[in-house]
């Protein structure tokens, strides 16, 4: 009776192990990894810096010219000072994006959309609401290039 109660939870503790993501080797202190090792390890999903990528062209820009950058950063700033987010949710929201608005869109367009999403997210405005005030703000641009 002994013996099949054993091999009855050998059974069921090898399915369990398979459910598991993978078997890893634990790593005794101090810590003796090769650097490829390193790299794998500290290498986060989403973090981008120093992958490699295509040359891009560098803009001059003026700081007059692109003023809704300074009005995203300083609306995205004010939602930290109130308690809506913080930078990390920020960050982790910016990462979650996807690869194509991550990479399509410039560096405040990104801010302004997970904002967006964010203010959603928490029920603080409604997509009824976010659409109106898009559409308000394109028809008012629409007038100011007519």
């Amino acid at each position: 009776m002994v013996g099949t109660g054993t091999a009855q939870y050998d059974t069921l503790l090898r399915e369990v192990n398979n459910l598991r993501p993978s078997y890893r080797r634990p790593l005794d202190s101090p810590y003796h990894i090769s650097n490829e090792l390193y790299e794998v390890l500290r290498h986060v999903l989403h973090d981008v810096g120093g992958e490699p990528d295509v040359p891009m062209q560098y803009e001059e820009v003026e700081e007059a010219e692109r003023p809704w950058e300074m009005a995203t950063y300083v609306t995205c700033e004010c939602l930290g000072w109130r308690g809506v987010w913080n930078s990390e949710m920020r960050r982790r929201m910016e990462n979650d994006l996807g690869a194509t608005q991550y990479f399509g869109l410039p560096y405040y367009a990104r801010w302004a959309t997970v904002a967006a999403r964010i203010l959603v997210d928490k029920g603080i405005i409604t997509t009824d609401e976010l659409g109106a005030k898009i559409d308000e703000i394109r028809a008012r641009r629409q007038e100011e290039r007519s």
